[in-house]
């Protein structure tokens, strides 16, 4: 399946991207659409909208009014810097090309090939009498165009398809061909980054894009229309059909590969529960069952969880296996009923993020956080914002380790943020910008960012945006005051240090990127209806800016669009002009910085900078989080010079001793407010929990506290406790120990009378012993029926994926950045 986001500046822009683990990163898809769209058009049916604020009148919409205000350095060009801006901005005017759609293609990793698409979403009869698609390729970033079209004889490519990228410079592009009166499908492929393509003729229709092996190009898994999972391990050349009624798919690890299919060919096996879920690790040799009666399942860091109807009177509960499928375990859920839905925001190989649904149209539910098996699960924050449209304001701040940001609804009604700096263990408000002041009548000044659930109802283009590679910068959309709210206009804000600390930068929503791992930072104010010519950039991390008209004719925005990575020093201005016959013509603009800032960074422009620092608490402890101290060599922000492509972030980590911040509470505890200890709920008393470890004999010993998935702390606190409590799977008893050795010599009974004897007493025994197992048995029932976890209710699995909260389907599970993956488990969410 197709991932796509709406965002909107003038018209829509979806950002594009195939399915699976394969390498997406290595050529980034954005697609351009001229005309506007009805967002509700094609979606799932959805809750009732909540307003961002409760303050909104209900008799009316009254317009935004301005924030706080705030000043931030304004520099102009020198006539220097203009003309050398001017020699080294280059526009292309797609002439005669009637495309409405235009997908733009990275292929490679700094080859600067670009490759776009222009193509048109509509049935292939609509072009049987003329029309087609056009493919232009750049090899200078983007400077310069050529039509290639002819290379794939003007072939009519499938825009829901797009342009399927994988590791290296292998592309490939779908036919849209009608499946009446054709064997099979056509794809062009090539791996010289789009010089040339090889026509082959599939034996098969395609359903959906092929995905392509996360490292090995030559490995492509595809679904045929009739539900045939088919194999290719060069390149397309060949093709092997290794199962039928396949529903989904999802590559692991390795070379394994999961899917799920039907025994029959019923149309709803999906939603009745009977597909099975298997694997294969020898590239369709063999197969293994890994579980029957499954709704549907995904793949997310080293984690594999499927959703399961273990009884058809019983709701559906979840499994998590972090061992490839080889064995598996019921996640344990606090506090959770049947009513609930669950979403999966954001994992990796050492922990998850799940939120739990509170029943009915709440619009919030329970953050809770994993152990490293996906088994054991910790609350970590309450009132979780999760908005009718199935989306959720979570965002991994990649530019900080540990850091997350999302929002929450709080018993007023208000929406407000928070951010967590040691992977969900606790959360606060986000500060006041150090240049924002709110005013006496303005009782809590904090700053709100804006998330998904803004974007949805059209009050920012964009998301917050963090990179790897540019260290502690993050910019995003917000609002400073008591709560997020929908009556003051956005603006854009930056923090340098990983959200510790903000600044606002620029007045108004835009359109921003970050270019050379942060040296450079570039945007575009948003004109809903207007044109623009006009794009703003900063060396310092925004904390000045200066303005460039890189264009004489202003024409509608479309968006930015950069090399993937953030070490590039240009960017592409997409957009549309109307002609005089009344067609639009595309236009990109490309501009490269790399002139204007020509030295090299040296030594001397870098600095040493403690992650995580503060001015306040013990300086041993300073900088301390998931037990490890991190130093940074960053650029200073008044050096104005070029990190450069080959630019490697450089760190020195230092473990600190562990204490109590370094540990979660395990199940069936909490942490008291007053001595931070964790203390055992009332609910559950020291006695055997019911828990299933791989459907076998296991025990699970628990001090109350276990470590934060990640965190590298040494020595220090050590949680003991007098007494532990023991978790033992499935009412299983525990394993019996070796047998004692007898005190006395061996007794023999040898005589009839005595082995009657024996009998009787045997015999009596037996029925006492019997008498009081089933006693035990049944007293221990109570108990457990009482306090036992309850079940959970799970369906469909949806996952919110990376890069400004692209949405993807199912076995898309690879996060990133922006607004990760979240899993939704409601049925008549998803109709």
């Amino acid at each position: 399946m197709i991932w796509r986001l709406v965002v909107l500046g003038g018209l829509c822009v979806f950002l594009l991207g195939a399915e699976g683990r394969s390498s997406q990163s290595r050529g980034r898809m954005v697609t351009f659409h001229r005309t506007q769209q009805d967002g509700s058009q094609g979606q799932a049916r959805a809750r009732p909208r909540r307003e961002t604020s409760s303050s909104s009148s209900s008799s009316g919409i009254s317009r935004p009014s301005h924030g706080p205000p705030f000043t931030s350095c304004r520099t102009p060009l020198t006539p220097a810097e203009h003309k050398i801006l001017d020699d080294n901005t280059h526009e292309t005017g797609f002439n005669g090309d009637d495309g409405s759609y235009v997908i733009l293609t990275w292929v490679g990793d700094g080859t600067g090939v670009v490759l776009v698409l222009s193509t048109f979403s509509a049935p292939i009869d609509t072009f049987l009498e003329g029309g087609s698609s056009r493919l232009y390729r750049s090899t200078d970033y983007g400077k310069s165009f050529h039509d290639i079209s002819d290379r794939i004889n003007n072939t009519f490519i499938k825009e829901e398809f797009g342009v399927s990228v994988g590791p290296g410079s292998s592309v490939i592009l779908t036919a849209d061909i009608p499946v009446v009166d054709h064997r099979g499908g056509i794809i062009l492929t090539s791996t010289d980054a789009g010089a040339t393509f090889k026509f082959i003729q599939l034996p098969f229709h395609l359903a959906q894009p092929i995905t392509y092996h996360f490292l090995n190009p030559y490995y492509l898994v595809a679904i045929s229309i009739d539900g045939g999972l088919w194999l290719s391990l060069d390149f397309g050349a060949k093709w092997t059909k290794v199962h039928d009624g396949v529903h989904s798919f999802s590559w692991g690890a390795g070379i394994n590969l999961f899917f799920s299919f039907s025994r029959t060919e019923a149309v709803d096996a999906e939603e009745r529960g009977d597909l099975v879920l298997k694997r294969t690790t020898d590239l369709g040799k063999t197969f293994t069952t890994i579980h029957e009666d499954i709704f549907s399942f995904g793949y997310i860091g080293a984690f594999l969880f499927f959703s399961v109807m273990e009884d058809p009177r019983s709701p559906r509960v979840m499994y998590f296996s972090s061992d490839q499928g080889d064995t598996f375990s019921r996640a344990l859920l606090p506090s959770a009923s049947t009513e609930q839905f669950y979403s999966i925001l954001d994992g990796d190989e050492e922990m998850l993020f799940m939120h739990v649904d509170n029943p009915g149209d709440t619009f919030f539910g329970t953050m809770y956080t994993s152990d490293d098996r996906g088994i054991l699960f910790s609350k970590s924050l309450e009132r979780h914002l999760f908005d009718g449209q199935r989306k959720s304001d979570f965002t991994n701040i990649t530019s900080l380790r540990g850091v997350y940001l999302t929002n929450k609804l709080d018993e007023d009604g208000r929406i407000r943020s928070v951010i967590s700096f040691n992977r969900g263990r606790t959360w606060r408000q986000l500060k006041k910008p150090d240049n924002v002041e709110c005013g006496q009548q303005v009782k809590n000044c904090n700053l709100h960012i804006h998330g998904e659930h803004s974007r949805n109802n059209r009050i920012v283009p964009m998301l917050a945006l963090s990179e790897p590679t540019a260290i502690g910068l993050v910019m995003a959309h917000g609002t400073v005051g008591d709560s997020l709210s929908s009556s003051q206009h956005p603006d854009v804000f930056v923090s340098s240090d990983g959200g510790y600390n903000w600044r606002g930068t620029l007045r108004g929503t835009h359109h921003y990127s970050i270019l050379d791992s942060g040296g450079l930072i570039v945007a575009v104010e948003a004109q809903r209806e207007g044109q623009v010519k006009t794009i703003k950039f900063s060396t310092d991390e925004g904390q000045c800016w200066k303005s460039y008209n890189f264009t004489e004719q202003p024409f509608f925005f479309a968006g930015l669009a950069s090399e993937p990575g953030t070490k590039a020093m240009n960017v592409s201005v997409w957009g549309f002009r109307p002609e005089e016959d009344g067609q639009p013509m595309w236009v990109t603009i490309t501009i490269d910085f790399q002139s204007l800032i020509t030295r090299q960074c040296n030594d001397q422009d870098y600095e040493k900078w403690l992650a995580h620092s503060t001015d306040k608490g013990d300086l041993e402890r300073n900088g301390c989080v998931l037990g490890v101290k991190e130093t940074y060599r960053r650029l200073k922000k008044q050096s104005v010079c070029r990190n450069g492509k080959g630019f490697v972030v450089s760190k020195k980590q230092s473990p600190c001793l562990c204490t109590r911040e370094d540990y979660l509470c395990d199940y069936g505890y909490y942490r008291h407010v007053n001595t931070s200890e964790c203390v055992r709920q009332s609910s559950t008393p020291n006695k055997t929990l019911e828990l299933c470890l791989n459907g076998e004999e296991d025990e699970l010993f628990t001090a109350g506290y276990r470590k934060v998935p990640s965190d590298r702390c040494e020595g220090g606190f050590s949680p003991q406790l007098v007494e532990q409590t023991v978790i033992r799977p499935c009412g299983v008893k525990p394993s019996p120990g070796p047998p004692a050795r007898p005190s006395s010599p061996i007794t023999h009974f040898d005589t009839p009378r005595e082995r009657l004897v024996l009998i009787l007493v045997c015999a009596g025994a037996g029925v006492i012993v019997l008498i009081a197992i089933v006693s035990a048995v049944l007293a221990v029932k109570r108990v457990l029926y009482r306090n036992r976890a309850p079940a959970y209710r799970f369906s469909n699995l949806q996952i919110q994926d990376d890069e400004n909260s692209i949405t993807a389907d199912l076995q898309s599970a690879t996060s990133s950045n922006g607004t990760t993956c979240h899993q939704d488990s409601d049925d008549d969410l998803l109709q």
